[in-house]
């Protein structure tokens, strides 16, 4: 007799797939009508397994996905940590930008962690610290020290929630997860030590229960293209400007040249930071030109 149960996919390994149901992880094989239809299940997926009579499993169905990011690709994120750099790579509020309208496009929330604030001096730090209390102000939690993500992270990831890092190379990401997975050694471990796991490379992703959900250990998001968002909706993804738009004098101001604008007018006032619209600016140009600006390739 067959059986169904659900589960995520947490790992892809040589072919197979570890899917964690409510009490276990089963190893499992995706069936051929996968090929078939060019449906390549991912990490994140929520999927239904069959399991036989000779305990053989296999994955039968994926659920369908509130969205695919990535390069590997990682399925449901329900939030990101973007791990922004204070030094070596140099912070940069263009980049931090460019990754909060990438996800808010995605509809994903994102939380922020400067990473390497040790490494640089109190007037760099203070600096830093001022810009990062305005994205404060418009919604993004922003952490400085790994030990408060340690504590406050179990608690954040609900209900089978998937959190996963971001930020660009060099940024301190692979310090980051190495420090949360000592903490879950005594949870993964009698899993990972059962599945015969070999150690993680950049290539992969994997997802790690933590609190009520799960954590994924992946290379992150290096890459964001914008060319494929419509122009006339980016404004959108700024999430102060989509909130003061309410106030401009004509339905879908795009806060260029048009009359009465209130995100003009709050840029004016200092309400809004002048760095966030110039960006705002140069990614419209990048969309309306079709390509990724070569100072940032």
């Amino acid at each position: 007799m067959t059986k169904q149960t659900e589960g995520i996919i947490i790992g892809l390994i040589a072919g197979f797939y570890d899917v964690q149901t409510k009490d276990q992880v089963v190893r499992t094989r995706a069936r051929g009508l996968f090929r078939k239809t060019k449906m390549k299940p991912v990490v994140g997926d929520r999927v239904k397994i069959q399991i036989d009579e000779q305990g053989t499993s296999y994955l039968v169905e994926v659920l369908p996905r509130t969205n695919l990011i990535g390069r590997p690709a990682l399925a449901n994120v329900d939030h990101v940590l973007l791990v922004m750099s204070a030094v070596e790579p140099d912070f940069s509020l263009q980049l931090l930008d460019r990754y909060l309208t990438f996800f808010s496009w995605q509809k994903v929330a994102v939380s922020i962690y400067l990473s390497k604030s040790d490494l640089i001096d109190a007037n760099r730090f203070n600096e830093i610290s001022k810009s990062l209390a305005y994205y404060v102000k418009i919604g993004y939690p922003v952490y400085y020290k790994w030990e408060d993500l340690a504590a406050k992270l179990p608690l954040a990831i609900t209900s089978a929630q998937i959190w996963t890092l971001a930020g660009q190379s060099g940024a301190g990401k692979s310090t980051l997860i190495n420090h949360l997975k000592k903490d879950l050694k005594q949870k993964t471990g009698a899993i990972s030590t059962s599945l015969n796991r070999g150690k993680h490379t950049t290539r992969t992703v994997q997802l790690f229960k933590l609190g009520e959900g799960f954590l994924a250990d992946t290379p992150g998001f290096s890459a964001l293209d914008f060319t494929p968002i419509k122009i006339n909706e980016l404004c959108n993804y700024f999430v102060e400007f989509k909130k003061a738009s309410a106030k401009c004098k004509f339905r879908g101001c795009q806060h260029l040249k048009e009359p009465k604008c209130e995100v003009k007018k709050l840029v004016e006032e200092k309400q809004f930071l002048q760095s966030r619209y110039d960006d705002y600016l140069l990614m419209r140009s990048e969309i309306e030109n079709g390509r990724i600006p070569e100072y940032l390739k």
